[in-house]
């Protein structure tokens, strides 16, 4: 009987546990996003957007793509590529500043550094929601919009390239 109790012991001790999803959180999104940044390839950063961003996004391409077509000579609004930053410069620095959480909302600070010119810093806010997903018990962080430096937002200028 004893060995019967340690080899069950044993049995249940050498179980796998059941794995818990650990959600990413905004801090991580922001450091995601830095990378990408730094990296100049957001590929990374488009599963981490919202259904209703990613569409937007689309939609603005889909735009853009027409204008250039029809105007070939000319830049188009998104000439550019989607801006995923206040100011198109490219930063030598990008971190993750201040995270701050708000029931079902986050916003992370990121903070663009340019080494040489300490003046041209500037800090966007990326502004998160949490999303249910169909198939897991928990909801995620995702990317809703980009706050500016220039109190202006990335959603906004989407629409309004378009606007003339």
């Amino acid at each position: 009987m004893h060995r019967f109790v340690v080899a069950a012991a044993l049995c249940l001790v050498a179980t796998p546990s059941l794995a818990q999803m650990v959600t990413i959180s905004p801090e991580q999104i922001g450091e995601i996003f830095c990378i990408s940044r730094l990296g100049n390839d957001m590929a990374p950063v488009e599963g981490l957007l919202t259904t209703e961003l990613t569409a937007a996004i689309a939609e603005a391409e889909a735009r853009n793509d027409a204008i250039q077509q029809a105007h070939p000579d000319e830049k188009p609004p998104l000439g550019d590529g989607i801006p995923w930053q206040a100011f198109p410069d490219y930063a030598a620095e990008c971190k993750v500043g201040g995270v701050t959480l708000e029931a079902d909302r986050a916003v992370v600070d990121i903070a663009y550094g340019f080494p040489d010119y300490p003046d041209a810093n500037f800090t966007d806010h990326l502004q998160l929601i949490l999303v249910a997903q169909p198939n897991l018990s928990e909801p995620l962080w995702r990317i809703e919009n980009l706050g500016y430096a220039t109190e202006s937002d990335l959603r906004s200028v989407l629409v309004s390239a378009f606007a003339n």
